[in-house]
């Protein structure tokens, strides 16, 4: 009842509205799966729903409804981004053009399926390198207590038998983009820092990295590799 007064007030029809939230669910899907997970801004959502609709509360009717909507159909959450700070630091011009885009509001989508269901009906074997490139690479710096000199970090990424300058890794591909996307998908935050020597590039955990479904995993990955090489040693 109350859905069909808020519609009321906002003069648009159950039918307009469900299309519309139709429209949001097959966008946020799409993005999601071209950009490989990386964050989806509430600009492009209501883009989608102001297109031909003026009601100022609409958008975020439309958008709630779809996310309850993907959760029932799909397992998916659809998360909003907090961001913890923003990054330090920057010129002035770097600094408006970069904030301006941390500061919207944007969302991920999660699944909230069981890990084996989610394992054998929906996860991407073939992309399993990019997850596992990902989880390897915020245990580097979870260790190194949140944050990581650009240097430090593809230090020990090639004891890995990873290099900065591969540009052609059998799996990753270019290498250093990989690292960027996940710069991207919000598990890192890189900022360029003044030190004594000049300036550097640095990593740390962004929100999505210490979101706790992904930290609580770290915890336990790190806890056993701890275990195994001290069960090793004796």
């Amino acid at each position: 009842m109350a859905a069909n007064d808020d519609l009321a007030q906002i003069d648009i029809s159950t039918e307009e509205k469900d299309k519309l939230v139709a429209e949001v669910m097959r966008y946020a899907l799409f993005k999601t799966h071209q950009t490989t997970g990386c964050p989806i801004k509430r600009e492009e959502l209501t883009q989608i729903i102001t297109k031909n609709y003026r009601q100022r509360a609409l958008p975020a009717l439309v958008i709630k409804e779809a996310g309850d909507k993907l959760a029932a159909t799909f397992g998916y959450e659809m998360r909003e981004l907090q961001r913890t700070r923003a990054p330090s630091n920057r010129s002035a011009r770097t600094s408006s053009q970069q904030l301006s885009n941390v500061d919207a509001k944007s969302y991920v989508l999660v699944s909230k399926l069981d890990p084996e269901v989610y394992s054998k009906y929906v996860e991407d074997k073939e992309r399993a390198h990019v997850s596992g490139f990902a989880f390897v690479v915020i245990s580097i710096v979870h260790v190194a207590g949140g944050k990581i000199t650009e240097e430090d970090l593809w230090h020990q990424l090639k004891r890995l038998g990873l290099n900065e300058t591969d540009e052609n890794h059998p799996l990753l591909g270019n290498n250093k983009q990989a690292l960027e996307l996940l710069v991207q998908q919000r598990y890192l935050l890189k900022e360029k820092i003044a030190g004594p020597e000049g300036h550097f590039m640095s990593y740390e955990l962004a929100e999505r990295a210490l979101d706790e479904s992904i930290s609580s995993k770290l915890k336990e990955y790190i806890s056993q590799v701890v275990g195994t090489s001290a069960g090793t040693a004796e």
